[in-house]
C-alpha cells in the first residue's frame, strides 16, 4: 500500500530508497508538516511514483525545496546468523559490528532495521560479501520483509 509524502526534489526518483529519520528542527512551523511528516521513524522506504504535476514546495529542510511522491516501506538487506536463516522465519541481527571496511558491513548494520527487534526473512540471498567475518560469526545474506 502506497503512501504520499514529500521528499526533497533532488531525492525524488523512481526507485531510490531511504530511511526516514523524523522530523527536523527546521520543520517547525511548516505549512507542509501534515503531508511532510507521515511516515514511521526508522522505516526503509522506496519511492515507487513521482508526482508529475504536482508543484515544487518551498523547505526549510531541502534547498532546492520539496515534491510530491508515493512511497512504499522496502525490504532490507541484512546479514543473520545462519542458524537462523530460513525464509518465513524471524530473525533478527547478530550485533552491532565496528569493522566499517569490511564489505558486510552494511548488511551486519544495515539503515532500517534494528539490533532489538525480530523480522520476517523475505528471502534467503546467500553468502554474504565478506571472505571471513573479523568478529567470527557464521552469517548468511538474507532480506528481511517490508515493515506493514
Amino acid at each position: 500500500m502506497s503512501t504520499v509524502t514529500l521528499v526533497g526534489t533532488r531525492l525524488a526518483d523512481v526507485g531510490r530508497e531511504f530511511v526516514y529519520r523524523g522530523e527536523s528542527d527546521d520543520c517547525e512551523g511548516c505549512p507542509y508538516r501534515d503531508q511532510c511528516l507521515n511516515l514511521s521513524t526508522g522505516t526503509r522506504y522506496r519511492i515507487t511514483d513521482v508526482r508529475e504535476n504536482a508543484q515544487t514546495l518551498e523547505c526549510a529542510v531541502h534547498d532546492s525545496g520539496v515534491r510530491a511522491v508515493e512511497v512504499e516501506p522496502a525490504s532490507v538487506p541484512a546479514n543473520v546468523p545462519s542458524r537462523q536463516a530460513y525464509a518465513g522465519s524471524r530473525a533478527s541481527l547478530a550485533g552491532d559490528c565496528p569493522h566499517t571496511d569490511c564489505p558486510s558491513h552494511q548488511y551486519c548494520v544495515p539503515e532500517g532495521a534494528d539490533f532489538d527487534e525480530e523480522r520476517t526473512i523475505q528471502q534467503v540471498l546467500g553468502e554474504p560479501p565478506h571472505d571471513y567475518c573479523m568478529l567470527d560469526r557464521d552469517l548468511t545474506l538474507v532480506e528481511f520483509a517490508p515493515e506493514e
